[in-house]
């Protein structure tokens, strides 16, 4: 029963991208999308597959709602657009992808190749997917806050150097001596 509810929740909340006419919440309703069939996979017992999906797409989609409260043209992205050009191009690829994969999943006999009990599934597949980058990956983790950070500051009311409404101004380079009591 609760596969059935992430996957009708996925595909409700996959739909509502398509309706909503905000870029962010789009951006927000593509990641529950995400969510619900990271939680079908950790219910498959895919469970390093199903946690990276939920963190790359919670990361990804949160950095693309920031990105476009920062650079949009209407505030914070949140006035009405029009988000969907050539409808019934669009219907039709999605009409066709959808009955093609349907008919692979209804027709297709998928190899069953069970892996040993012995072996830790999780711990292969993640040395499979970054073997010696790790540590690139983390590095540019790091990079990627830090950068976040710094946008944020540096965006804020009071910006880097004081208070954007009374005018501010840079400091000085010079330092100036504090005179002993």
């Amino acid at each position: 029963m609760l596969f059935w509810c992430f996957a009708v929740g996925s595909v409700v909340t996959a739909y509502l991208v398509f309706r909503t006419d905000s870029m962010v919440r789009a951006a927000f309703w593509l990641l529950a999308s995400f969510v619900g069939v990271g939680a079908i996979l950790v219910m498959l017992a895919a469970e390093f597959l199903g946690m990276v999906l939920i963190l790359m797409m919670a990361g990804e989609m949160l950095i693309m709602a920031v990105v476009m409260v920062m650079y949009m043209m209407n505030p914070a992205g949140l006035n009405p657009m029009f988000m969907v050009h050539q409808h019934r191009f669009a219907v039709g690829a999605g009409v066709v992808s959808f009955v093609g994969l349907s008919v692979v999943a209804l027709t297709v006999d998928f190899p069953d190749q069970p892996v040993d009990p012995a072996i830790d599934a999780t711990a292969e597949l993640g040395f499979e997917l970054l073997g010696d980058s790790m540590l690139v990956f983390q590095t540019a983790g790091v990079a990627l806050l830090a950068t976040m950070i710094g946008a944020i500051a540096l965006a804020s009311r009071n910006g880097r150097f004081g208070t954007a409404d009374e005018g501010s101004q840079e400091p000085s380079l010079e330092i100036e001596e504090l005179e002993s009591p």
